[in-house]
């Protein structure tokens, strides 16, 4: 079952990805929405807008450079939540990316990302640090321990911050270089209660365990990174398409 939900997310992943963006909604009726639901949200917001670096373990090196688009598609807990939210249900939300990574000396690099979700009042960026404890060599893998945050924006009524500590493992052969990592997501979303009628909603602060995997292929400058995940048990995936060096 898992293993046909990973490939259901990944070839939507891909035909999305070739496709323009399906219409978002406004998130702007959260007074609409139970204590529950609200849960629900919140896990679907942190999962959704959490750090993805949509990348292997290798460090880039004190010359190093990879700037890139990408777009993750993460499951929902129920269209339901989503349409009294938004007023339109959906079972995947999609998160387009611009991203950025620096190699740094030792094994360090930084990356960065922001979103903004067409026809919606969603924003986000993010942050990472990554340390390659193992750079990797002809015969070894590569092990890196990447910690990042990110912060939803634009959205008056809702205050969503993540962090995430994650390990990844990975190991080039020729132009592929396949990847997997685990890790934790901590959320933090926290309603206004001044934009709300009747009885308040409370602060909910999820906390997912993500797991991925993920492929990417080059050539020459040229990179394309294909990558799938379970996060809170929720299925999702994302590609990545940029120029590395």
């Amino acid at each position: 079952m898992i293993t046909i939900r990973f490939r259901a997310a990944l070839l939507s992943v891909v035909a999305l990805a070739a496709a323009p963006l399906a219409r978002g909604d406004d998130l702007d009726n959260l007074a609409g929405l139970t204590q529950s639901q609200f849960k629900d949200l919140a896990s679907d917001l942190t999962g959704a807008l959490a750090y993805k670096a949509i990348a292997p373990a290798e460090p880039l090196g004190l010359l190093g450079f990879d700037i890139g688009v990408g777009i993750s598609l993460t499951e929902t807990s129920g269209g339901g939540v989503w349409r009294i939210a938004t007023g339109s249900g959906t079972d995947y939300l999609p998160v387009p990316r611009l991203m950025v990574q620096k190699g740094l000396p030792l094994g360090f690099d930084v990356g960065a990302f922001y979103t903004a979700v067409p026809d919606s009042n969603i924003k986000a960026w993010g942050a990472e640090f990554k340390y390659a404890v193992l750079e990797g060599g002809t015969a070894t893998p590569a092990v890196a321990v990447r910690g990042a945050l990110s912060r939803m924006s634009g959205v008056d009524d809702l205050k969503v911050d993540t962090k995430s500590l994650e390990v990844v493992v990975s190991k080039g052969f020729l132009n592929l270089t396949p990847y997997g990592g685990i890790g934790q997501v901590w959320g933090s979303v926290t309603p206004s209660s001044s934009s709300l009628v009747g009885v308040p909603l409370r602060k909910e602060s999820p906390t997912l365990t993500r797991v991925h995997a993920g492929l990417g292929f080059s050539v020459l400058l040229v990179n394309f990174t294909v990558e799938v995940e379970s996060m809170g048990g929720q299925m999702g995936g994302s590609t990545r398409f940029g120029l590395r060096w």
